[in-house]
């Protein structure tokens, strides 16, 4: 597979190549590569992404883009937290909205926005790790490839944000409770369970994926997105025999009946004691409710307030109420303390506040819904 150009040195946080196809096309080729932070997304990586997808959108000699993470240990482990926090700092409140947050979740919002509405077939390989805005960029690619090592999550319950980066969109996709259970308590999911939710479409191997993009040079591009789309589709299908058997079983759907209990009941307040009560013997069980009953109370209850108000929006609407969202939890002290436990000083011991769900004053979570008062929503031209 011989590269026509390379556009940045090896130690650039995003590699750019383009690959020359036999149809007379090129394939581009965007490598995360920030292997020790498990290609954590900051703002620097997001417009490298989004200026290339631009581009390479209005070429008409690129027939097919993939997105990847170098190595095998991730696609991308989310956000770069540890850096926005610092950026955002203990004084957020007092010049809301913050202006590193809203140009971060903002430009990460608009590249989100990009890849699911991208006019060309856009591949993305899922192995490894994909959690946070990882599941961002994952999510609205039109080829969705997991393999046997694929665990994927939305663990902002763990530091005081929310399930963004379209999770309000994508996680009620979810069968059954499952995608308020992932959203409350974090919960790692794999391959399997991301294609029976539909919000991943081929099991691949890992170890093929050199052979896969190999591969994407001898097909017949077009320069017809449709065409184009379908003929990636048959190709990747042809290597997903290789796979028959080899990613693990559904979490989801082996504890379907359990999951749809425990999330059964009429208010947020009863399904955080049923899931954090849980007393069977499941470890991925245990390890989910402890999760929940060790996460931000604030958090909860947004992801509680999301699912009653996300339903029947577009998803550029989403986006638009995401932003909100983020921007409100970059002002609130339960995120810069979530990422400080969890991530600065790793004591896993976070002093939420308020540090209990009845605590909690429905208003002030209504008011995470409230826009700034600017002139116009920054995403006001997203559309659908």
């Amino acid at each position: 597979m011989a590269d026509s150009a390379v556009s940045v040195a090896p130690a650039d946080p995003v590699l750019f190549r383009e690959v020359e196809a036999a149809s007379g096309h090129r394939i581009g080729i965007a490598t995360l590569n920030s292997e020790r932070t498990l290609h954590a997304i900051g703002l620097p990586i997001i417009r490298l992404l989004d200026a290339r997808l631009r581009d390479w959108a209005a070429d008409p000699a690129i027939a097919c883009v993939v997105l990847l993470g170098a190595g095998d240990k991730a696609f991308s482990a989310g956000g770069d937290v540890k850096t926005l926090a610092r950026a955002v700092g203990e004084a957020a409140a007092e010049r809301f909205p913050d202006p590193a947050a809203l140009a971060f979740f903002t430009e990460e919002y608009r590249l989100d926005h990009r890849i699911h509405r991208y006019p060309k077939p856009l591949l993305c390989w899922g192995g490894g790790i994909v959690m946070g805005g990882g599941m961002g960029l994952f999510v609205g690619a039109s080829h969705r490839v997991v393999t046997e090592t694929t665990r994927a999550a939305m663990p902002e319950i763990t530091i005081g944000l929310f399930p963004d980066v379209g999770g309000s969109w994508f996680l009620p996709k979810l069968p059954g409770k499952a995608g308020l259970f992932a959203a409350l308590t974090g919960a790692q999911l794999n391959g399997a369970d991301l294609l029976a939710a539909g919000l991943a479409d081929i099991g691949l191997r890992q170890a093929d994926r050199d052979v896969v993009l190999a591969g994407l040079t001898m097909i017949a591009w077009r320069g017809d997105a449709a065409a184009d789309r379908a003929a990636l589709s048959a190709v990747l299908a042809e290597h997903a025999r290789a796979a028959d058997g080899l990613l693990p079983a559904s979490k989801l759907t082996a504890r379907a009946e359990t999951i749809d209990r425990l999330c059964a009941g009429a208010t947020l307040a009863e399904v955080v004691a049923a899931i954090t009560g849980y007393g069977g013997g499941d470890p991925w069980l245990q390890k989910a409710a402890a999760a929940l009953k060790a996460g931000s109370p604030t958090t909860a209850a947004l992801v509680w307030a999301v699912r009653q108000r996300a339903a029947g929006r577009s998803l550029a609407e989403i986006f638009r109420m995401e932003l909100c969202i983020a921007l409100h939890c970059c002002a609130h002290p339960d995120f810069p303390e979530g990422v400080r436990a969890l991530l600065i000083d790793k004591d896993h011991a976070p002093r939420w506040t308020p540090a209990t769900l009845d605590a909690i004053d429905p208003a002030a979570i209504a008011a995470y819904f409230e826009a700034p008062a600017w002139a116009a929503h920054p995403l006001a031209d997203l559309v659908d």
